[in-house]
């Protein structure tokens, strides 16, 4: 089982980075424990910016640096910066078009036991609005360092939101698949297909294989870009598999169903049902607690799937 968060592979990409692009800089709200982002602090003490808990600040200032020609990564728990900031975000990031990448710690649910007050689950639909803004949502360490130095890479804004504990692999080091924007395919299926992002994508994955199991074919899609979503593997799936089930760790408006649900209805209407938070305060727990509790997880996901095949009227060998 792995045991590096995904926070602790974006450090160490920074570090990585740092040493040969000084105009890399790393600013955080009081947050460097929580963002895994301490050994930064420790070896580029120049590079790294203490802004203390100012979000709105943390973002202005990261605006300001890029302005001057730098390469800023401001971190922040996902709850705060998505909300807090998002005034700062629309104008001085976006709006601007100045290259400051946001990372979101502790994203989702991952602060179960705190309650909504720290829960992140509008900031899909808050920021993928803000026009220019991109918003990234890896699955797994090996893609997180992948989608990193992609970002190192380019000058565009964008919001990349992790969770808080380490997560199953998805990916092998060497073996990500990584391409910019573009969704890959974890398990190829002609009965339905199951779009995932984030943490949900490993229990997508289980859920393919518990269905392959029963006979039934399901494409199983990382889909880590919601914004830039990858509109040809979504009209694929439509076409080719004639259903679709979205699995997110977010409300279940305005997020990664929402903008599937677009794209299909508007250009080739099948099915599409949304796994996601239910509109309300989510319980208090750790994430596989929440998880479990709305059916998040490779069973839940199994079984809707199924529902969705069954209703209609396709025919796979168990039956």
């Amino acid at each position: 089982m792995n045991t590096i968060p995904n926070r602790r592979a974006i450090c160490e990409t920074l570090m990585e980075k740092a040493g040969q692009d000084k105009t890399i800089v790393v600013l955080c709200s009081d947050s460097r424990g929580s963002a895994s982002l301490e050994p930064f602090a420790q070896a580029y003490p120049q590079q790294f910016v203490e802004v203390g808990i100012a979000e709105q600040d943390l973002v202005s200032i990261a605006a300001g640096m890029a302005s001057c020609g730098l390469k800023p990564f401001a971190a922040s728990p996902a709850c705060f910066l998505s909300t807090r900031s998002l005034e700062q975000i629309k104008v001085d990031v976006a709006y601007s078009q100045n290259n400051v990448k946001l990372i979101g710690i502790s994203g989702g649910i991952s602060y179960g036991p705190l309650g909504m007050t720290h829960h992140s689950t509008q900031d899909i639909a808050c920021i993928a609005s803000i026009p220019g803004m991109r918003v990234y949502l890896p699955s797994d360490r090996h893609q997180t360092k992948c989608l990193m130095e992609a970002l190192v890479a380019d000058d565009s804004p964008a919001y990349l939101r992790v969770g808080r504990n380490p997560v199953e692999d998805v990916y092998t080091s060497g073996q990500c698949n990584f391409v910019m924007d573009k969704a890959t395919v974890l398990q190829q299926g002609k009965d339905i297909t199951i779009i995932a992002c984030g943490e949900m994508v490993r229990e997508a994955q289980k859920a393919g294989e518990i269905l392959k199991q029963k006979g039934i074919s399901a494409r199983v899609l990382d889909m880590y870009c919601v914004k830039p979503i990858d509109r040809q593997a979504v009209l694929d799936a439509a076409r080719e598999t004639g259903s679709i089930l979205t699995v997110e760790e977010h409300s279940a408006f305005g997020g990664m169903g929402s903008i599937v649900s677009q794209i299909v209805s508007t250009c080739c209407p099948v099915p599409v049902v949304n796994m996601a938070l239910p509109d309300q305060p989510a319980i208090a727990g750790t994430s596989r607690q929440v998880f479990d509790y709305y059916g998040l997880n490779a069973s839940g996901i199994a079984e809707n799937a199924e529902r969705m095949i069954k209703s209609s009227g396709k025919i796979y060998p168990e039956h």
